[in-house]
C-alpha cells in the first residue's frame, strides 16, 4: 500500500474542505499504518472536534492510544465508539486488547465474547479470545477459539502456534508438534515456530531432532540467547559436553545474568573433569542467584511499601 502517497492526496482533500472529518480519519489511519500513531491521534482528534458523533473516529483513536501503550485512553475511546454504536464488533474487539494489555483476562474474554457475538465470522476474535484464555491458564478453552480461528482461516499461523503452545502446557507434545510443523509449513522462515517444536521434542527426550530445530531457528535469529541454551541442554543429555559448552558460551555472551547458562556449563566442565572451570561456574551461578534473591525481596518489599 501507498500510504506516504494516501497521506498526501487526503491532505489535499483537507486543503479544499477543512471540515472533511472522513479525510482527517482516513489520513489518520494511513499514518497509522506507518506506525506514526501520535500523528494519526492529532488527525483523529480533528475529526472528533469536526463530528464528536463519528463511533470510527473514537475507535481507531482507540487503537493507535493502545499501540503507545495509553490502554487507559484507548478503552475510554472504545466505550466511547460503543456508546455511539453498540453494534461495533471491531471496537469490543479493540476494547478487549487494551483490557487484555493490562491484565483484566477475564473483562478482555467479555468483550471478545460479545465482538464473536456481532460477527461471528472473524478469525481474529477467536484468536484473541483464546490468548486471554491460555494467561488464565484455560489451556483447554484456549485450543476451542484456536480450532475455530483456524477453521475460519486455514492459514493463520498464529493460531497453529499458539494452539501448539497451548497443548504443550497441556503436555500434549505430539499435537504441539504437529501444529509447529503446520506453522513451518505455512512461513518457513518462523524462528519462533522452529524453537517452539524444538522444546516439545526436548520434552520428548528427542535430543537429536530438537538440535536440529534449535540450528534452524538460531540461523533464522542468531541473538536468541535461550535457543543457545536449549541446544546446549540437548547436547549435555546426549554426553555431547565439549559442544555444550560451545552453547552455553554463546547463551552466557548474549546473556551474561543466565544463571542456568554458568550451572549446566560448569555441570558440563564438571563432567569433562575440568573441575577449577567448573567450580568457577558454579561460583558465578551462586553469586547471581543470590542477587536474584536480593532483587525479589527488595521487588516485594516495594509493593508492601
Amino acid at each position: 500500500m501507498d500510504y506516504q502517497g494516501a497521506i498526501k492526496d487526503y491532505t489535499k482533500a483537507i486543503e479544499l474542505n477543512p471540515n472533511y472529518a472522513d479525510a482527517y480519519i482516513n489520513r489518520g489511519s494511513s499514518k497509522a499504518d506507518l506506525q506514526d500513531h501520535a500523528g494519526a491521534i492529532k488527525d483523529y482528534n480533528k475529526a472528533i472536534e469536526l463530528n464528536p458523533n463519528n463511533a470510527n473516529a473514537y475507535n481507531n483513536r482507540g487503537v493507535s492510544k493502545k499501540n503507545i501503550q495509553d490502554y487507559e485512553g484507548a478503552i475510554k475511546d472504545c466505550n466511547k465508539a460503543i456508546e455511539l454504536n453498540p453494534n461495533y464488533s471491531e471496537a469490543y474487539n479493540n476494547r478487549g486488547n487494551s483490557r487484555h494489555n493490562l491484565e483484566d483476562y477475564h473483562g478482555a474474554i467479555k468483550d471478545y465474547t460479545k465482538a464473536i457475538e456481532l460477527n461471528p465470522n472473524e478469525a481474529m476474535i477467536y484468536y484473541n479470545r483464546g490468548i486471554s484464555k491460555h494467561y488464565l491458564e484455560d489451556y483447554e478453552g484456549a485450543i476451542k477459539d484456536y480450532d475455530k480461528a483456524i477453521e475460519l482461516n486455514p492459514n493463520y499461523a498464529k493460531a497453529y502456534n499458539n494452539r501448539g503452545i497451548s497443548k504443550h502446557n497441556l503436555q500434549d507434545f505430539e499435537g504441539a508438534i504437529k501444529d509447529y510443523t503446520k506453522v513451518i509449513e505455512l512461513k518457513t522462515d518462523d524462528a519462533e515456530a522452529y524453537f517452539n517444536r524444538g522444546l516439545a521434542k526436548l520434552n520428548l527426550l528427542d535430543y537429536h531432532e530438537a538440535i536440529k530445530d534449535y540450528t534452524k531457528a538460531i540461523e533464522l535469529k542468531s541473538d536468541d540467547a535461550e535457543a543457545y541454551f536449549n541446544r546446549g541442554l540437548a547436547k549435555l543429555n546426549l554426553l555431547d559436553y565439549h559442544e555444550a559448552i560451545k552453547d552455553y558460551d554463546k547463551a552466557i555472551e548474549l546473556n551474561p545474568n543466565d544463571v542456568d547458562a554458568y550451572y549446566n556449563r560448569g555441570l558440563s566442565k564438571k563432567n569433562m573433569q575440568d573441575y577449577q572451570g567448573a567450580t568457577k561456574d558454579y561460583d558465578k551461578a551462586i553469586e547471581l542467584n543470590r542477587m536474584m534473591q536480593m532483587l525479589i525481596k527488595i521487588a516485594v518489599f516495594q509493593r508492601k511499601t
